[in-house]
């Protein structure tokens, strides 16, 4: 079965940098699931794997503006040190996770640090890099939206069935019912014969 847009799709995947270097995998775990062409995955990843067969492998790389975006300059504000969680010295590289006025976390890290600030970059970690991916399609299946209509249709199908079987049980009693009748009347009738 191909992999079609709303197919369900498991599949194993390595993802690496143009050096080489792994950023992420799932053979420590399992297999990456999700629905084709729903924006599950980032745009590059989802265009690859549509087409694909179960059981096919692919290699292909994807530029950083079908992946996480080129590294927008403007998401690097500067904040006062005093603005930091006091417990840790800030350096350069340091993750952290900011509040936004919303109440939403968003990860970012500290790109540099000066005497009184830091800049801080909420650009995605891997914006602005080109990724490269190997995957192999483990399992396809059939869009949830036709499991469902296939799930209706045995549903109606057991219904027609349950309703045809009480039709039947229905008729078969009415015929007892007639039979049962025939059967006292004549008995009537020769009853009354006998008295005559």
């Amino acid at each position: 079965m191909k992999v079609e847009n709303g197919s369900k799709v498991f599949l194993d995947y390595e993802g690496k940098f143009e050096n080489g270097e792994v950023f992420d995998s799932s053979s420590s775990g399992s297999p990456l699931e999700f629905i084709a062409g729903s924006g599950q995955v980032i745009p590059g990843f989802d265009a690859a794997v549509l087409g694909m067969d179960e059981g096919e492998e692919k290699e292909f790389e994807i530029e950083p503006k079908d992946a996480y975006g080129e590294i927008n300059e403007e998401l690097k504000k500067e904040i006062p040190k005093s603005a930091l969680p006091q417990d840790k010295t800030p350096e350069a590289g340091m993750s952290l996770v900011m509040n936004a006025p919303n109440g939403q976390q968003i990860p970012a890290k500290i790109s540099e640090v000066t005497e009184e600030s830091v800049i801080v970059d909420l650009n995605h970690p891997l914006a602005g890099k080109k990724l490269i991916f190997k995957i192999k399609v483990v399992k396809v299946h059939e869009s949830p939206a036709e499991e469902i209509e296939e799930e209706v249709e045995e549903i109606m199908e057991d219904e027609i069935q349950e309703e045809v079987e009480e039709v039947n049980e229905e008729n078969s009693e009415k015929e007892e019912e007639s039979n049962e009748k025939e059967v006292e009347e004549k008995v009537e009738e020769n009853d009354k014969e006998r008295e005559n």
